[in-house]
């Protein structure tokens, strides 16, 4: 009889998951999109990552009532099928597998190699990039190299793979919480050279009164908020996971939100808005604590940003397993072999690592050069965490629906409450990436240029293929 994955996972590493995969990336990516976005208004930030925050926590406890009644091999599939079908969870785990998950692992791969050089290069002013640590060459064939690396890391050893998750968790608050601290006190004490008023209050009296870039901005922090469902990925793994994950999901929830928030406010107390909206964290970690002591964060940076590599792939590798379990896809008994050395589901981890690859591709050349793809450029860091809460609204309609012995709260008004947030996003997404963008070329004389219209496209062919994949047998459901 085959064996399935072994539960060797505890609270702690749960909760690492959650906070581990969401902490530490996004937070000093999407911070500098955000002030881009709104503009420099630095209260509108708050304001989006206040209500970005409040969509993830809204999506948590209404997947905490899932996690609590569902449990096979991966949560978000698992939920998909209990409430909607065979059919539509196949659906989701191909979208997650072959989309959602590689596109978040492929930007981390690059954030890595970029914080990586940005330390080397803070450190040797002399070494030559072909670019710079954003968008050179090095970056690029770097990120490679780390993503091999993390994978060989994953497939070889699930203990080894799960202690690097739980002491980068570790690591990655390091530079947050004392940027948070000492950024907020230097930001309260000091000023720009002439300003009778502090650093933070000149930064905070930024406010425009335009709230049209606040939908952007809000966009902006799904990149930095998402990641938690994937704690979901290892819920057969996790001891007692029907009690540890629901735990785990709303702490972590609680904890993400509160460090996102102080840290933003601890970087406006280290540099002007302007430099941060040009060149990102870094200035403001240099002017807190000094050339030696900022560069040394910066390198903490770097290795927040693996920590939450290592934890998308330890996701993205499994997808190809938890939908082959269930008898779907392209060679099913291929795909749910377990390597009994590992324990690890060897060739889905293969694939896995093949299409995070071609991902990175794609993002490098749409995102980060001269666009290889032309007008078939979008953001690969955003549009496709936009399309899951999309995807979540029917699996909240049919639970609602479904689950007649539960309480009123826990059947309708926390399924709402997912349900409100995630349309809310959709509608923010297909403002900023759809409406705004046509609108801008279309003044321009530029012609038509609507980056969402062609992200859908993509993804209405991945799914299609998909579709053409599934078992013969299994479309009857």
């Amino acid at each position: 009889m085959e064996k399935g994955l072994k539960k060797q996972y505890g609270l702690l590493m749960a909760i690492c998951m959650v906070v581990g995969t969401v902490v530490g990336s996004g937070v000093f990516f999407k911070a500098q999109a955000i002030l881009q976005k709104t503009n420099g208004d630095m209260p509108m930030g708050i304001l989006a990552w206040v209500i970005g925050g409040a969509v993830m926590i809204f999506c948590v406890l209404a997947f905490c009532v899932m996690a609590q009644r569902y449990e096979k091999v991966n949560g978000l599939v698992d939920y998909a099928e209990a409430t909607i079908g065979s059919k539509y969870a196949y659906m989701m785990g191909w979208f997650t597998t072959t989309i959602y998950t590689p596109a978040m692992t492929s930007v981390l791969a690059w954030l890595t190699a970029r914080y990586f050089l940005t330390f080397l290069v803070s450190v040797d002013p002399d070494i030559q990039l072909n670019g710079d640590p954003v968008t050179g060459t090095e970056t690029f064939l770097l990120a490679g190299f780390i993503l091999i690396f993390v994978f060989a890391v994953n497939t070889l050893s699930s203990k080894l793979a799960g202690k690097l998750q739980i002491s980068a968790t570790f690591i990655k608050l390091i530079p947050l919480l004392l940027m948070a601290v000492v950024g907020t006190i230097y930001g309260c004490t000091h000023n720009f050279a002439g300003e009778p008023t502090t650093i933070l209050a000149t930064n905070f009296a930024t406010g425009t009164g335009d709230f049209t870039p606040l939908f952007g901005a809000v966009v902006a922090t799904a990149f930095a908020y998402e990641g938690w469902i994937l704690a979901t990925s290892i819920n057969s793994e996790i001891k007692d996971s029907k009690k540890n994950l629901p735990i785990a999901l709303v702490l972590g929830g609680i904890i993400i939100i509160a460090i996102y928030l102080f840290y933003y406010i601890g970087v406006a107390g280290g540099a002007p808005v302007q430099t941060l909206i040009d060149e990102g964290t870094a200035p403001a970690f240099v002017t807190v604590f000094g050339n030696v002591l900022g560069n040394i964060l910066n390198l903490f940076v770097a290795v927040s940003c693996l920590g939450t590599l290592n934890g998308l792939l330890i996701g993205c590798i499994r997808g190809m397993y938890s939908i082959s379990v269930r008898g779907y896809g392209p060679k099913v008994n291929l795909m749910k072999q377990i390597d009994p050395a590992s324990g690890m589901p060897s060739n889905s981890c293969i694939v896995g690592l093949v299409i995070v690859s071609a991902w990175l591709v794609y993002f490098y050349g749409a995102n980060l050069t001269t666009p290889w793809f032309g007008k078939f450029s979008f953001d690969s860091s955003e549009l496709p965490i936009i399309t899951i809460y999309a995807l979540y609204i029917p699996m909240f309609i049919m639970f609602m629906k479904k689950e007649k012995g539960l309480s009123p709260v826990k059947r309708f008004v926390l399924p709402t409450l997912g349900l409100i947030g995630s349309a809310f996003m959709v509608f923010a997404a297909l403002f900023s990436h759809g409406y705004a963008p046509y609108i801008a070329a279309k003044e321009a004389g530029q012609g038509f240029a609507c980056p969402v219209i062609f992200y859908l496209a993509v993804f209405a062919v991945i799914m299609a293929i998909g579709l053409l994949l599934m078992k013969p047998k299994q479309k009857k459901n």
